[in-house]
């Protein structure tokens, strides 16, 4: 069970690293104005890195503000994206 906790650890803290560069690409392509590009990492982020996220924070049993904090900035986004 350690082995498998420790390997849940470390996907936490990957699929944070990967939600935080498609951060950064939605920013580098607001500010191109390629808003087709942006919607699609939106999407990403929205369906598949936060879900994925929550789901192994539930498996580990642990709360972490963070899922809120990449919502919020999220629905910012967004709404620059529109």
């Amino acid at each position: 069970m350690a082995r498998r906790t420790k390997r849940l650890e470390k996907g936490v803290e990957r699929l944070k690293q990967e939600i935080e560069i498609h951060f950064k690409k939605i920013e580098e392509d607001i500010s191109k104005g390629d808003f087709e590009r942006g919607r699609y990492h939106t999407k990403e982020i929205s369906k598949s890195l936060i879900d994925a996220l929550k789901n192994k924070l539930k498996i580990l049993g642990v709360e972490d503000s963070d899922i809120k904090k990449y919502e919020e900035r999220l629905s910012i986004v967004k709404n620059k994206n529109n």
